[in-house]
Formats: structure tokens, C-alpha cells, sequence
């Protein structure tokens, strides 16, 4: 009898949580549901395990679940109106954009310091449906880890059929370089040699393959080359 009338709590805990839930999301605003930095994710993870925790225990105080969750939302609303009153304040709460790429070369450092790998980085690329490297403008991770990508002019997307044009499709670069280290197995699909990519590499003055960051080859024959030293001076600061 006890687990049945326990088993009925926690179904009422259910429907009454839910819509009260439902309307706290709504007043802490869309903002927290569609980027979830690092404070609202904090939030939202509190928010989770506090009725989690309400609901799979039936001797919790509902009461007290109703009171946090209202602290929550106040909480997060008072940290969002001090963050746009100082935006000081509020970089110290949440990531700063980092750039990756610029002007077609990877940022090793910056990619190291927000501990982003290059195979994150060219995933997150070829989600954007940019598969040469060379074409990026640049790149920047935002807050919320996303990637921003602008291409350079020449490279911007253009819908052919609005232009009533006809080409070849867009080229694909196969990375055969990662990090310093020969992709052996993609170069061997290319049918090339490592003594063919030390010539090539020799064309552009580069004696140390390790000292090559990344490194890949297309279809019309040309090696795309981003090297692990960058002068990052010229960069331009990306700040919220």
C-alpha cells in the first residue's frame, strides 16, 4: 500500500512540476535554450537535478522544490541584468569567442588554448559544407562552441540556378598532413608517395614535415599547406 500511494505522489509531483517548470524555462527566456553558455548551462543543470531529485523522491518537501526553482530563475535573471550592465562582469561568466582560422591558416595556439583538436575543427567545417580550408576568411568559436565560418569574396556560396550557371563541382581537399604527422593511408589512396610529398614540400621551401600543422591535396593537384607557426598579429580581436 505505501508504494502504491508513494507511486501516486510521484505522478501527482509529475504533473504538477512539469507546468510550473515549463513556465520558470519560459520566464528565464529563450536565451538560455538556444545558446547555453556556461552560466545557463549551470543553471539548467541545477534546475534538472533539483527536479530530478523532487520527483524520484517521494519524501522530498515539494514545497521546497517550488521555492528553488523560483530562487533559480530570479538568480539567473539578476545575473543576466548585472552581465549587461558590465560587460567586464560578464566575460568573467561565459567563453570569449577565440578565432581558429584566419586567412586560410589554422591558429595552432588559439586552437590549443580552447583545447579544440584539428579534426574538431575540420568536422565542424564540413558541417558548414567547407571542405578546403583555404577558402575560410575566418573562423571563430564562439561562446557556446559553436563555429562561426566567413568564407573569403571569391568564395562566398552563389545558387547557380539563380545565375543560370553550369560547372564543375565544388573541389574537396583530402588531408594528408595532421598535426605534423603523414596520413600514410590517404596518401597511399591518392597513389603517391611520401618521397612525392617530400618534393612537394621541398617546391615550398619546407624541409620538417613537423613543422607542417596541416596539410592536404585536392583533385586539381594543388597541396593546401597551414604551417604551425602563424604570425597571429594581424588578427583581428573578437570580443562580445
Amino acid at each position: 500500500m505505501e508504494i502504491f500511494m508513494d507511486s501516486v505522489k510521484v505522478i501527482g509531483r509529475i504533473i504538477t512540476i512539469l507546468p510550473f517548470m515549463l513556465f520558470v524555462t519560459l520566464y528565464m527566456g529563450k536565451r538560455s535554450i538556444g545558446e547555453l553558455p556556461v552560466f545557463d548551462f549551470l543553471v539548467i543543470l541545477v534546475l534538472g537535478a533539483v527536479v530530478g531529485a523532487d520527483i524520484a523522491d517521494p519524501k522530498i518537501n515539494h514545497f521546497h522544490t517550488i521555492v528553488a526553482m523560483i530562487v533559480i530563475a530570479l538568480l539567473h535573471k539578476l545575473i543576466i541584468y548585472l552581465k549587461m550592465k558590465n560587460r567586464n562582469r560578464g566575460k568573467l561568466m561565459t567563453f570569449e569567442p577565440a578565432v581558429v582560422i584566419y586567412k586560410g591558416q589554422f591558429l595552432c595556439e588559439k586552437m590549443k588554448k580552447e583545447k579544440y583538436s584539428i579534426d574538431n575543427i575540420l568536422q565542424m567545417l564540413r558541417e558548414k559544407n567547407v571542405y578546403n580550408v583555404g577558402d575560410v576568411e575566418i573562423a571563430i568559436i564562439e561562446a557556446n562552441g559553436n563555429l562561426s565560418v566567413k568564407m573569403i569574396p571569391s568564395k562566398e556560396v552563389v545558387i547557380r540556378e539563380d545565375l543560370k550557371l553550369t560547372g564543375e563541382p565544388v573541389k574537396y581537399e583530402i588531408p594528408i598532413i595532421l598535426d605534423g604527422k603523414v596520413q600514410f593511408d590517404l596518401l597511399r589512396w591518392l597513389k603517391k608517395s611520401e618521397v612525392w610529398l617530400e618534393e612537394k614540400l621541398a617546391e615550398q621551401n619546407i624541409s620538417d614535415i613537423g613543422s607542417v600543422f596541416y596539410g592536404s591535396y585536392n583533385r586539381n593537384g594543388e597541396l593546401f599547406l597551414s604551417m604551425k607557426e602563424v604570425d597571429a598579429k594581424d588578427v583581428p580581436p573578437i570580443e562580445h
